[in-house]
This record gives C-alpha cells, sequence and structure tokens, in this order.
C-alpha cells in the first residue's frame, strides 16, 4: 500500500514573490497555470558520502521517469518546509532522520515556480522506496549525480539547482 501519492484536487498554498501565502489552489491549476508555491528537496547520503537519488514514477504528473532528489514534495498548508521534509522523507523512503537545512531556491522556472527548501541527512538504513512515488532509486558517487543532474533528456531540472546548494557529500558532518 502507498505512503504517499498525490491527487491532482490536492489543494497547496499559493504564495507571492515574498513567499507569503496568498491563497489555496489545486495542484493541477498551480501546475498548468505557473503560480508560486512551496516544495521541499530531501539529499540523504550513505555513511560512504553517496548520495541516493530516485527515479520519479511513470504515473507523476510533471517530470515521470526523470531522476530527482532523495525524496521531495509540495508544502501542505499549515505546514512548514522542515514538517514537509520530514512527512515526505518517511512518505517516499520509509526513513526518519534527523534533518539538516542547505538553503533555499527562490521561484523560478528551473523549480517549476517552486520556492524550494533543501535539506541533507545521513543514514546507514537503506531506504524503502514508495513504488506508487518511485519507479527506482540507488546510491550514486558525487561526480556521477552531479552528471545526472546536468543531464535535461535525465533529471529534473530542478536538481542541478537543489545540488549546486552543495560543495559536495557530508564530510565531517556538513555538506
Amino acid at each position: 500500500m502507498s505512503r504517499g501519492g498525490f491527487s491532482p484536487d490536492e489543494m497547496l498554498p499559493v504564495v507571492d514573490r515574498h513567499d507569503r501565502q496568498v491563497g489555496l489552489a489545486p495542484r493541477r491549476r498551480v501546475h498548468a497555470e505557473g503560480l508560486a508555491h512551496r516544495a521541499v528537496h530531501i539529499l540523504v547520503f550513505d555513511p560512504r558520502g553517496r548520495l541516493y537519488l530516485q527515479r520519479r514514477s511513470a504515473a507523476k504528473d510533471t517530470y515521470p521517469l526523470y531522476w530527482t532528489s532523495s525524496a521531495s514534495g509540495h508544502v501542505d498548508p499549515g505546514e512548514s518546509y522542515h514538517q514537509a521534509a520530514v512527512r515526505e522523507l518517511h512518505e517516499e523512503l520509509g526513513l526518519e532522520l534527523e534533518l539538516r537545512p542547505v538553503g533555499r531556491i527562490p521561484a523560478g522556472q528551473a523549480t517549476d515556480h517552486e520556492f524550494t527548501e533543501v535539506f541533507w541527512a545521513v543514514s546507514a538504513a537503506a531506504p524503502v522506496p514508495d513504488p506508487a512515488e518511485i519507479m527506482e532509486g540507488r546510491f550514486f558517487t558525487w561526480p556521477q549525480a552531479q552528471a545526472l543532474a546536468a543531464d535535461p533528456a535525465r533529471a529534473v531540472p530542478s536538481l542541478a539547482v537543489v545540488l549546486a546548494l552543495l560543495a559536495g557529500p557530508p564530510a565531517g558532518g556538513n555538506p
């Protein structure tokens, strides 16, 4: 049974250019009209410094079968970015980890008009991908992840922007 999933009628907070909520709209309208909204990306590294990336399910409404961060998703109404990251990590990968903030990306074309906060964690536990959300997932070295992110035929546009926030895999607890 799916832990997560999505509905085109799911209501999302719509925000202004300063990331202040100005209303709610159905997911399909938010994406169709390019309305600014909120999202999170989580980067999960293993103890060897390899980054887990996922290939999105064929059922996804945007970028099906493209590679993206370890876990990602929209911020729900009334939810903080951190709360959304914790929820998405559990829904998509079945993991509960201490998440550390990496940075913030302004809404724009590369992020599909999403104000995005990025978090990271290190885990020795194996991710358990939700098949409703994820076609496949695996660990990549940092150079492999960067090369994949640079390939617009294989990776979502936001992946390169997300990875650009990091200098590399965690060393001594900092990415």
